[in-house]
């Protein structure tokens, strides 16, 4: 599966994204998905996961009152809806996707898109 992100930009403090992953290659219902972000200097870190079926979701504790992660498998698309923003959320935001069953919070995903950045300024 090919993972293409977009949606990025610059937005302000207090202003709402949605960026969204298009999957091709196979169909995305296959895969659980999740978004990640990188900031500039540091690692990769976990954002927010969906399975495959979209019924369970899971977030990081710093966003999971803003942001919201949804699919919808008819398109191979992954949504992630970002709400509130501020500049702290400033990064790549990167969508990932993984065929095999783990539980839904396991960090571990097989394939990887290329990133998209979202810069929020104060």
């Amino acid at each position: 599966v090919q993972l293409q992100a977009s949606g990025g930009g610059l937005v302000q403090t207090g202003d709402s994204l949605r960026v969204s992953c298009a999957a091709s290659g196979r169909a995305s219902s296959n895969y659980d998905m999740g978004w990640f972000r990188q900031f500039p200097g540091k690692g990769r870190e976990f954002v927010a996961a969906i399975t495959r079926s979209g019924f369970t979701t899971y977030y990081a504790d710093d966003v999971k009152d803003r942001f919201t992660i949804a699919r919808d498998n008819a398109k191979n698309t992954v949504y992630l809806q970002m709400n509130r923003l501020t500049p702290e959320d400033t990064a790549v935001y990167y969508c990932a996707a993984r065929s095999r069953i783990r539980t839904i919070v396991d960090p571990l995903y097989d394939y990887w898109g290329q990133g998209t950045l979202v810069t929020v300024s104060s």
